[in-house]
């Protein structure tokens, strides 16, 4: 447990960095673009070459398709709850880094649509974030022992830093204060490191099947959070360059894996 804690907190750590350089550093869109993409990359590896090799190592293919399927639903449908309540801000046109309105700050707003809309975005952001870091503390509780939640730990890591840098800058354009984006930032740093350790008490001591379907429910979340946001966005900032970025993450991250076992 304490070691999920540990790793929970490491992962986490990209939050405050990725908030810092955020608010100190001006960052041109197509490079954001190309460090998100590469981000994705990095998981594109964690959920195909770990997280799903473990949960079908077993035989439990079907189990484990079960489990990717409900992963993936589930955030679809909180997904768009959340989009629909952050759009009630007219400073937004949704709850992702990019769905802020050009020249949002000057748009004026009342206190209840910027509190419906934060909150949403905060929880959107959670959403995005606790999948990745609950399969950290699932790694480290499945069968294969703790290698897979070293491997996962680097792959969160390198994922949450640009899309916390692309948030933070995009809370900016908002007209949000830094001392509020550090304290959203900071609660999703708390919560994040929270899923790590409930994943790992979750999956300890649970029949095979059961390890399976975690194990796949986690990579369904990532997987949608990967075609909902992180693709995208990288796309639509960097265009067709970023596929390139997207494979020097994927061959970091296979590299990270290879080591590791």
């Amino acid at each position: 447990m304490q070691t999920a804690l540990l790793l929970g907190l490491l992962a986490s750590s990209a939050f405050p960095l990725g908030v810092l350089i955020g608010l100190t550093v001006s960052i041109p869109k197509r490079v954001l673009a190309s460090i998100i993409a590469f981000g994705a990359g990095v998981l594109l590896v964690a959920l195909t070459g770990e997280l799903m090799t473990e949960a079908v190592e077993n035989g439990y293919v079907a189990v484990a398709v079960a489990g990717l399927l409900a992963g993936s639903l589930v955030y679809v449908v909180i997904d768009q709850v959340l989009e629909r309540a952050a759009a009630a801000s007219p400073r937004r046109e949704g709850r992702t880094a990019e769905d802020v309105k050009e020249g949002a700050a000057a748009i004026p707003e009342t206190e209840a649509q910027a509190t419906i809309s934060g909150t949403a975005v905060l929880v959107g952001t959670v959403l995005d974030g606790v999948p990745e870091n609950a399969a950290i503390g699932i790694g480290l509780a499945a069968e294969s022992g703790p290698g897979l939640g070293y491997v996962l730990l680097g792959a969160v890591f390198l994922s949450n830093l640009p899309g916390t840098i692309a948030s933070t800058i995009g809370m900016r354009q908002e007209g949000r204060s830094p001392r509020a984006i550090a304290l959203a930032w900071g609660l999703v740093a708390v919560a994040c490191t929270a899923s790590c350790v409930a994943g790992y008490a979750l999956l300890s001591g649970l029949p095979l099947s059961a390890q399976a379907f975690v194990l796949a429910l986690a990579a369904g979340g990532i997987l949608a959070m990967l075609a909902d946001t992180m693709f995208p966005e990288a796309f639509a900032n960097g265009g067709p360059w970023v596929a390139l970025a997207a494979t020097v993450g994927f061959a970091a991250a296979f590299v990270l894996a290879e080591l590791a076992h």
